[in-house]
C-alpha cells in the first residue's frame, strides 16, 4: 500500500468529519473535541488550521483519503497529531504517514499525546522515534471522564 501526504483540499473535509464521528475511533483517540457532531465548529477549526502556520496534511493510501496528520502549536512546544480511518488500522498507514510528516517538519523537539491505553497509537509514535517523557491525567471528551495520558517527545 502506498501512503503519501498532500495538502488538505476542501473535498477532504467531509471525509475527516465522518471519520471523526466514528464511535470506536473516538473512544481510542479519547482526547477529542467536545462535540464532534457540531459541523460548524468542525468547519471553523479546519478554517483556522488551514490559515495558520500549522502544517496539516491529508493522508492518502493508494490514492484514497484515509485520514490526516498535522503539526501544530507554538515553536518549542509543537505537537503532532494524526487520525486514520478505522478501516485502515493495523496496516502501517499511521506509521508511514507520521514518518513522512516528520521529514517535512525538521524542527525538534516535537511532542505527542495519547491515551495511556491506546497501545496502537503509542506503538506508532515509538516506531517513529518518540519516547515517553511524562504521564498525566486529563479529561477525555470522548469518554466523558478523566483518564491517564502519556506525553511523548521526539528529540533532535
Amino acid at each position: 500500500m502506498q501512503v503519501v501526504l498532500r495538502e488538505v483540499h476542501d473535498s477532504d473535509l467531509p471525509v475527516f468529519f465522518r471519520q471523526m464521528n466514528d464511535p470506536e475511533s473516538m473512544r481510542m483517540a479519547a482526547f477529542t473535541v467536545e462535540d464532534p457532531t457540531d459541523r460548524d465548529a468542525f468547519d471553523a477549526l479546519w478554517k483556522r488550521i488551514r490559515s495558520s502556520d500549522d502544517i496539516a496534511r491529508t493522508v492518502l493510501a493508494d490514492g484514497d483519503v484515509v485520514g490526516n496528520a498535522a503539526v501544530y502549536g507554538e515553536p518549542g512546544e509543537r505537537e503532532v497529531t494524526y487520525w486514520v480511518d478505522r478501516a485502515y488500522w493495523g496496516r502501517g498507514v499511521a506509521t508511514a504517514a507520521l514518518r513522512e510528516l516528520l521529514t517535512e517538519v525538521p524542527e525538534r523537539p516535537l511532542y505527542a499525546r495519547a491515551a495511556a491505553d491506546n497501545e496502537a497509537s503509542l506503538r506508532v509514535l515509538q516506531k517513529c522515534g518518540f519516547r515517553v517523557s511524562v504521564t498525566a491525567r486529563g479529561f477525555a471528551n470522548a469518554r466523558g471522564e478523566e483518564i491517564d495520558e502519556v506525553v511523548l517527545t521526539l528529540e533532535g
